[in-house]
């Protein structure tokens, strides 16, 4: 091979990343993601940000015609045929020779690991595990999102922090500090409701205090210490049930930690690394060695991997010949 294209494709962003295989050399652009492969025009949408974010890479290397890309896109293990429509829509839009689909879940796990099983528990704000074993075996635990699941996520925090800073206010609860760094952060608690929904995304903005959640337990708070100890016990019940799931093929079973959660520190971090250490399973936490780009860009060069069977790959025939340059989207997209 001589490049191929990586691209991360989630529901905010769109990242993609064009890898020569002889000097490393690599070339990045960002644009604005897709609602996911599931969605209703999820295909279209995808489509449309995979060619918005890879065009300028493509043109500003003079033309390159890359070996292959591939996408972890959000969505894609909810929606397989969506998938390999999406795998279609490349090979019609994309100067390569193959090109392929797996979930940014894939692509972030392999990033974390090197391409090899184990068990990568995801926290930000939202939280899941996803392993993937010697075998191919995966396993995917919570990511059900803020009303469901998501146990010991960034919402799941802030939230606790928010209802604690209430009870504290109505004097239903125990003193905390919360409730002057929720006074501090949205201003009125009287209004507190409305400024969490005005977005939107009420899930984001209760998010946006857990770092003031960890603070406070950094500084002794007990209500503030027991949200955080509770969801790190959430975290790594999660993180446990994949490892459960999941064989590494001999030797302690690699685990990583990733995500902006793992930014509240020790307070959160602390806790979580003595209940996966201490739960009698063989495993092995090691620092993530890369990101769902790297990951990509891996799977995209490497068909042995544990991955491959979570990979919908599709290679061009000679009898349809791949376009010079991206192709225009069409009106609908």
């Amino acid at each position: 091979m001589t490049s191929v294209v990586a691209v991360d494709l989630g529901k905010t962003g769109c990242r993609a990343m064009l890898w020569n295989t002889a000097d490393s050399s690599r070339a990045v652009s960002s644009v604005a993601g897709a609602p996911g492969l599931a969605a209703p025009d999820g295909v279209a949408a995808a489509r449309s940000a995979v060619r918005a974010a890879v065009g300028p890479l493509l043109r500003e290397s003079g033309g390159a015609r890359p070996d292959a890309v591939l996408v972890g896109a959000a969505g894609a293990a909810s929606a397989p045929a969506a998938a390999r429509s999406l795998v279609a829509a490349l090979l019609a839009d994309l100067p390569v020779r193959e090109a392929a689909v797996t979930s940014d879940a894939v692509t972030a796990h392999a990033g974390a690991l090197g391409g090899r099983a184990g068990v990568v528990l995801a926290i930000g704000t939202g939280s899941v595990a996803v392993g993937i074993g010697a075998d191919g075996t995966y396993a995917r635990v919570d990511g059900w999102g803020p009303l469901l699941g998501d146990d010991g996520g960034g919402a799941r925090i802030g939230t606790a922090g928010l209802r604690a800073a209430l009870r504290a206010h109505d004097g239903r609860g125990p003193a905390t500090a919360l409730l002057d760094a929720a006074a501090g952060r949205f201003g009125d608690l009287e209004r507190l409701p409305a400024r969490v929904g005005r977005d939107g995304n009420p899930a984001r903005t209760a998010a946006s205090f857990a770092p003031e959640v960890a603070r406070a337990a950094d500084a002794g708070d007990a209500v503030a210490s027991a949200i955080v100890r509770d969801a790190a016990a959430d975290l790594a019940e999660t993180a446990l049930a994949a490892a459960g799931r999941i064989t590494a093929g001999g030797g302690p079973l690699p685990m990583a930690v990733t995500g902006g959660l793992t930014g509240l520190g020790p307070a959160l971090t602390a806790p979580l690394t003595a209940a996966l250490t201490g739960s009698g399973l063989p495993l092995r936490l090691t620092s993530p060695l890369g990101d769902p780009l790297d990951g990509a860009r891996l799977l995209a060069l490497d068909r042995a991997t544990p991955h491959a069977s979570l990979v919908v790959r599709v290679r061009r025939t000679t009898a349809s010949p791949p376009p010079s340059t991206p192709a225009t989207p069409p009106a609908s997209a």
